[in-house]
């Protein structure tokens, strides 16, 4: 399978003489997930700007594919005065919508919504949607099923793992459990 990321000897910290990560080095294929799990304050969230190329690390490469993210946060990820719909719509194609409405549990209907109308756990699974139907190489999810309930996790989880054939997926979660059950490898840091 095609490696869509690949991290070599990269070093970054936001302190002089601190390093958050010193010649640190993941390679990623379409059809995987890993996992990067560790405590608050580790650079989990840091690793993921650094791939977007938000920061610059002191020495290092990173090579990336096409790529999609989902934040933690949904509210950050729209812009308050747009439907959902027109924002997905802006950035990418809806023929596969139907298919992935049903499959995460999320009625049409609210997307037609501005995203204050909508609660965390439905404005996180538009995020993910949006994502997804953005067809990305590499997806990068920064805790995407901490605001959602159990049997909507599932279904969530569900529906990115039938994608892999398509996309390799690194996720940053604290839920070691979830770790566990879908990735092929975790990574502590």
């Amino acid at each position: 399978m095609k490696t869509v990321l690949e991290v070599k000897n990269l070093s970054f910290g936001y302190k002089k003489g601190t390093l958050l990560f010193d010649n640190f080095s993941l390679s990623l294929k379409k059809g995987e997930i890993k996992a990067i799990v560790g405590a608050s304050g580790a650079g989990k969230s840091t690793l993921f700007e650094l791939i977007l190329n938000n920061l610059k690390p002191y020495s290092g490469e990173i090579k990336k594919s096409q790529v999609s993210e989902v934040f933690q946060d949904p509210y950050s990820s729209f812009h308050p005065s747009y439907s959902l719909l027109n924002q997905i719509k802006d950035v990418a194609a809806i023929d596969l919508l139907p298919a992935y409405l049903k499959s995460i549990n999320l009625e049409y209907e609210l997307l037609l919504k501005l995203p204050h109308e909508l609660s965390g756990g439905q404005l996180q699974r538009a995020s993910i949607l949006r994502a997804m139907l953005m067809r990305p190489e590499l997806l990068l999810l920064d805790e995407p099923t901490s605001a959602l309930d159990n049997v909507i996790q599932l279904e969530v989880m569900n529906m990115l793992m039938q994608n892999l054939e398509n996309t390799g997926m690194l996720l940053i979660t604290h839920d070691m459990e979830l770790a566990r059950w879908c990735a092929d490898e975790i990574i502590l840091i």
